[in-house]
C-alpha cells in the first residue's frame, strides 16, 4: 500500500472574471464540484469563493493528475451549469488556474483563508489576489497572460 498526503489549494475563475455565481446558489455549485472530487477519490477540506471565482483545498489521490482533475472539474461543471441554468450569466471558465501544494501544517490556515473570501475581497480584487498567490508561491508570470 502507498501512503500519500498531497494537499492542493486550487483557484480558478469564470471566463473574463464575469460575476456569474449568485451567493444564494453557490452552495449548489460547490456540492456538484464536491461530488466530482469524491468520484476522483479526493478529500475536500474547504470550498468557497465569490461571484467570479472558486477556491478549494483538497487532498488529491496519488493516481490523479492535477491538470486532469481541474480539466474534469471545469468541463463537467460548465456542462452542468448550462444544463441547470442556475447561473444565467455564466459563459465558461477562464483557461488558466492556480494549483498550489500545501503542507499539512498549513491546512487550517488555507481553510480559514477560503472561509473568509467575502471579507478578504472587500479590499482585494480576484485578479490582484491571483497575482499575489502566484508571487507568494514563487511562480513567475507575465501580466499579459493573466487576463
Amino acid at each position: 500500500m502507498s501512503y500519500t498526503q498531497i494537499y492542493y489549494h486550487m483557484v480558478f475563475s469564470t471566463k473574463n472574471r464575469l460575476p456569474a455565481f449568485h451567493k444564494d446558489q453557490r452552495k449548489t455549485l460547490y456540492n456538484y464540484l464536491w461530488g466530482i472530487l469524491k468520484n476522483k477519490k479526493c478529500h475536500l477540506y474547504q470550498m468557497g469563493g465569490m461571484e467570479d471565482h472558486i477556491h478549494m483545498l483538497t487532498s488529491v489521490h496519488s493516481t490523479v493528475s492535477i491538470a486532469d482533475l481541474i480539466r474534469d472539474l471545469k468541463t463537467s461543471s460548465a456542462a452542468w451549469i448550462k444544463k441547470e441554468t442556475l447561473f444565467p450569466h455564466f459563459i465558461g471558465w477562464q483557461n488558466e488556474y492556480g494549483a498550489f501544494t500545501k503542507s499539512h501544517s498549513h491546512r487550517d490556515v488555507v481553510v480559514s483563508y477560503i472561509k473568509n473570501q467575502e471579507e478578504h475581497h472587500k479590499t482585494e480584487s480576484f485578479l490582484d489576489e491571483f497575482k499575489r498567490l502566484l508571487r507568494e508561491e514563487g511562480i513567475s508570470f507575465e501580466d499579459r497572460y493573466i487576463q
